[in-house]
């Protein structure tokens, strides 16, 4: 009989595990692994339309219960919190907030990651790329927290407890497919839109995120649990989740959902390596 691997996921918002690496999550929970998040906040600053917050005390509380929500959907072993508080967008005031994730030394929240590793001692341990997909201080400040996390993990000296030191097999890093970022940017001029002002809040910049592609070292199918995504996806009605639409963009966007892209981070790609098709290989 062998023994259960488990994943454990880092990301920083309610809704990161849905729109992003939803799929890779679902897919190995379908197949009887311990899938475990971590998200250091509950998303207290995303905007919400306010027919949304009927029956919720705040943001902060329905946000939560539509990452619940999308867990279920993914099959998640267990949802942990942090509870740190949204940064919001770079440049807003809430950046500074005593509480924000981005405000935080790097030990405090890598601290904080390192009991989670410790205590469900995954082999895999996946996050944001270094620009946290588009730039959100909070994705940089989380990837950066469990890289270092994932490097002291293993160090009896760095957050001396009583819980047993684990060294997790991999890192890997969850990247947005540069294919269609540079689609996005070539064709939304095309159809009156900005790419410097993209999102529903005209607060991504699309160019510079598209110029920055990482290596590609695993390449993960998720046709078989697409519709698990979605349905994790449609949780998150305060962000627009099941509310894809139409247009060339969306178009885009289902032709490279059958896949999900990671960097390794950990242990170091070996020169010619090929490209890996499961997070374990």
């Amino acid at each position: 009989m062998t023994e259960t691997k488990t994943i454990l996921a880092v990301l920083a918002h309610p809704d990161d595990e849905s729109f992003g690496m939803g799929g890779t999550l679902a897919l190995y929970a379908s197949r009887g692994m311990q899938v475990h998040l971590v998200c250091a906040t509950r998303g207290e600053v995303g905007e919400v339309s306010p027919d949304l917050l009927e029956g919720f005390e705040s943001i902060a509380m329905l946000r939560e219960s539509e990452l619940r929500c999308a867990a279920g959907a993914l099959g998640l072993t267990g949802v942990h919190f942090l509870g740190y508080r949204d940064s919001g967008m770079p440049g807003s005031p809430d950046n500074s907030h005593p509480q924000a994730l981005a405000a935080q030394s790097l030990d405090t929240v890598a601290a904080d990651v390192v009991r989670y590793i410790r205590t469900l001692k995954p082999e895999v341990v996946l996050t944001f790329d270094p620009i946290g997909g588009y730039k959100h201080p909070d994705h940089i400040a989380i990837q950066r927290a469990t890289v270092r996390a994932f490097e002291q993990a293993g160090n009896p000296y760095f957050v001396p407890d009583c819980l047993p030191v684990h060294v997790p097999a991999r890192l890997y890093f969850h990247k947005l497919p540069n294919g269609l970022l540079k689609f996005a940017v070539k064709v939304l001029p095309l159809v009156g839109k900005d790419p410097h002002k993209f999102g529903s809040n005209g607060d991504i910049d699309l160019v510079p995120i598209a110029e920055v592609d990482f290596p590609t070292n695993a390449r993960i199918d998720i046709r078989p649990v697409l519709a698990k995504k979605e349905k994790a996806g449609a949780c998150h009605a305060s962000q627009g989740g099941g509310r894809m639409g139409g247009g060339i963009v969306t178009f885009a966007m289902r032709l490279f959902s059958g896949s999900e892209f990671f960097m390794r981070a950990s242990p170091p790609v070996l020169k010619g390596e090929k490209l890996a098709h499961d997070l374990f290989a």
